[in-house]
């Protein structure tokens, strides 16, 4: 008997694996946070027996060598990685046993260059299952530009060559559990919404096995490739380091006092309240990322690494996981914590209009442009904008705000995104350097229902 149990990190979009025979476990790719794993092994009564990573991660910090070090059991890594903690290095072709598993490493270059991927099989099953890790996805591959732009086109090929492998080695029926894919930015594009996947459904419809000619594969998956959250330039490091093994400190929550200091100290104030609340009444400096599947990573990308950073949030329950997510990426020396409607007594506070499209159309003139004094901007990925955009909107990212103020239009400046959430991101980051905005607070398909005028990309993409 075979059994996978996968447990998810939406946060981050990503997977980690539990494959055991009934008694004892291989655990694959855990998180910072693995007592999720745990509290699973034990509920079923299963023994943690092995822990494997499929490669050093460049979006998350792994758990891998904490939660090995916990049970006393044997940690696999790529023996072509170096690494300062204590592991036992595999390459391609070994073969190790967890319990009834038998489980067989294969090279699968390409993501990163020492990725490997893992065949499990027990004696009584004849199909294994295949752990992929940033490999093989649902529908698409992973990106390969993360260990370097330079090694980018290499590595591509090698993706390339090791899907490819993998499907012509393994039955159809084998079933697939990667790693990435489920949001993470470390797929080359968006992943299929399948939950499960196969070897012949991939054959069927993922790019690196319907594309035979792999120059025009690499040529793609090269041009489609995205930006990528700016704290991912470390976590590799922090990997190789063994970060997870650092016990993750808790903030001191500080009052009105504290919070005055450490804001005079540089400190960044993170607000994770709702972007209604914070629009309503915020700190004057602070920024709004709102708590969501996608906080930690926004911190990370907005937040300069290293910064001090000060959470403020409306409850110790928020605070707790808005802290817990943050830790998953090594932001886990936080400067302080403080409760928000608390600590704004007697503050400077601020606020800004939250906005629909109907309030944003009755503001263009009867020629269809906007009036003196009045900017949109779109701060959603270039991309998206050049799918389609507002007449006269300017397009700048929102993890490029911060230092685009050349590029942001003058006077008041309503800040819209595809559903309010990055625009909140901009629209507090703006405010916080003194400009007068605007945020829209609404969906990027009911502009065009009601009106307003969107159009195709332009040459104004390039321009800005």
């Amino acid at each position: 008997m075979i059994d996978v149990v996968t447990v998810d990190t939406a946060q981050l979009g990503n997977r980690s694996y539990l494959v055991h025979d009934g008694a004892r476990a291989l655990v694959v790719d855990p998180p910072r946070d693995f007592e999720r794993l745990e509290r699973t092994a034990e509920d079923a009564g299963i023994e943690i027996a092995a822990v494997a990573e499929t490669h050093l991660h460049n979006d998350f910090v792994s758990g891998a060598p904490a939660l090995a070090r916990r049970h006393g059991v044997e940690h696999f890594v790529a023996a072509a990685e170096r690494v300062s903690f204590r592991r036992r290095g595999i390459a391609d072709g070994d073969v190790f046993e967890v319990g009834g598993l038998e489980v067989e490493v294969l090279s699968t270059p390409g993501h990163t260059p020492g990725h490997v991927a893992y065949a499990a099989r027990c004696s009584d099953a004849s199909t294994p299952v295949l752990f992929t890790g940033g490999s093989l996805l649902y529908g698409t591959v992973g990106r390969t530009d993360l260990s370097g732009a330079e090694q980018a086109e290499r590595l591509a090929r090698a993706q390339y060559r090791s899907v490819r492998g993998l499907a012509e080695r393994f039955p159809a029926e084998t079933a697939l559990f990667p790693t990435h894919g489920f949001g993470s930015f470390c797929a080359s594009s968006s992943a299929c919404s399948a939950s499960s996947s196969t070897i012949a459904a991939e054959a069927f419809d993922n790019v690196a096995l319907t594309v035979d000619d792999e120059d025009r594969f690499v040529r793609d998956l090269l041009a489609g490739l995205g930006p990528v959250p700016a704290y991912y330039d470390h976590m590799a490091g922090l990997n190789r380091a063994g970060h997870g093994l650092a016990p993750v400190a808790r903030p001191q929550l500080v009052g009105p006092e504290g919070l005055s200091a450490a804001i005079a100290r540089g400190a960044w104030v993170v607000d994770v309240r709702g972007r209604q609340d914070f629009a309503g009444a915020h700190l004057r400096g602070s920024v709004n990322i709102e708590y969501g599947a996608n906080c930690a990573t926004y911190v990370g990308w907005v937040v300069p690494w290293g910064a001090a950073i000060v959470l403020l949030a409306n409850s110790e329950a928020r605070l707790s996981e808005a802290r817990r997510d943050l830790a998953r990426i090594g932001i886990d020396r936080l400067a302080g914590a403080t409760l928000g409607v608390q600590t704004m007594s007697g503050q400077d506070v601020r606020s800004y209009p939250r906005r629909r499209w109907e309030d944003l159309q009755a503001s263009y003139a009867d020629d269809g442009g906007l009036p003196e004094g009045v900017g949109v901007l779109d701060v959603r990925q270039r991309s998206e904008y050049d799918a389609g955009h507002l007449r006269g909107a300017v397009s700048v990212p929102v993890q490029d705000v911060v230092g685009a103020a050349e590029r942001i239009p003058h006077g008041t400046v309503w800040v819209h995104c595809r559903s309010g959430y990055r625009a909140s991101v901009a629209a507090s980051l703006l405010c916080a350097a003194g400009r007068r905005v605007v945020l829209v607070d609404d969906d990027w398909e009911r502009a065009a229902e009601i009106g307003l005028r969107v159009e195709p990309g332009s040459a104004m993409a390039a321009a800005h």
